[in-house]
């Protein structure tokens, strides 16, 4: 299972993730045609976005408008459009489940419960990470075979936009979250010997020193003896005795 620092290096991934899908939905600079025009008044850029169109006048006037018909919208951009939000919403339900799965907090429960909830979390950030990377990679390449086809006139040529390498970018970063927090499987922790470690420290007396109830080893199923979890027993206090051994 990954270490909390590393599983603190995939949560800030997976943050900025979100925050750069998010930034590549909204902004309107998917593709960009430049030198349109060379007219005063003629627009010198022009970009279009998943939600809107805009133009940058050699003028220095900027305007955007609203896509107003889904219909009429190309098949990949819909997808686009689609894809785009349910990655930005997996995204976030991952964070969620990420904060909750974290080692170094106090929330999410046990030791195995935290480690599928970060296999959940995982499995959120890696599909968002897909779901993010189709339309960029799609747009992509829509994008591409129009400019190298002859018969599309060079003022109706568009290039990849800033924003679809924003979504790359934040593609990356959700799978690499993704990766690290499935990697987070909390394995066999003993099976049956759980539950005699429990009941030891159950009917221990409130007052019992952790001297007397430290136990050293434990059995093991492949060795025969394993070193119990120091953790287990930070509430037992100083005190003489031996050690017992659970054979």
């Amino acid at each position: 299972m990954p270490s909390s620092t590393m599983q603190m290096f995939a949560f800030i991934l997976a943050v900025l993730g979100v925050v750069s899908a998010t930034v590549a939905t909204l902004l309107p600079n998917w593709k960009v045609s430049a030198d349109v025009g060379s007219n005063i008044m003629t627009a010198i850029s022009q970009m279009q976005g998943l939600w809107m169109d805009c133009t940058w006048y050699s003028t220095g006037v900027f305007s955007c408008s609203l896509k107003s018909s889904v219909l009429a919208l190309p098949a990949y951009l819909q997808t686009a459009r689609t894809t785009m939000v349910l990655s930005c919403m997996m995204a976030t339900m991952g964070l969620c489940l990420a904060a909750l799965g974290l080692k170094c907090t106090r929330w999410g429960g046990s030791y195995r419960s935290k480690g599928h909830t970060a296999i959940s979390a995982g499995a959120c950030f890696v599909i968002a990470g897909v779901l993010c990377l189709v339309p960029a990679s799609w747009f992509t390449n829509e994008v591409i075979t129009t400019f190298m086809d002859s018969k599309v006139p060079k003022s109706s040529k568009y290039e990849p936009g800033a924003a679809v390498y924003v979504a790359f970018v934040s593609a990356g970063f959700l799978l690499a979250a993704g990766v690290i927090f499935c990697l987070s499987c909390p394995g066999r922790r003993g099976g049956p010997l759980d539950s005699v470690v429990k009941e030891i420290i159950k009917l221990a007396p409130e007052d019992a020193s952790p001297h007397h109830l430290s136990i050293k080893w434990c059995v093991s199923f492949r060795k025969g003896i394993l070193t119990c979890p120091v953790h287990i027993f930070q509430r037992m206090a100083m005190g003489g005795g031996t050690a017992p051994e659970i054979v």
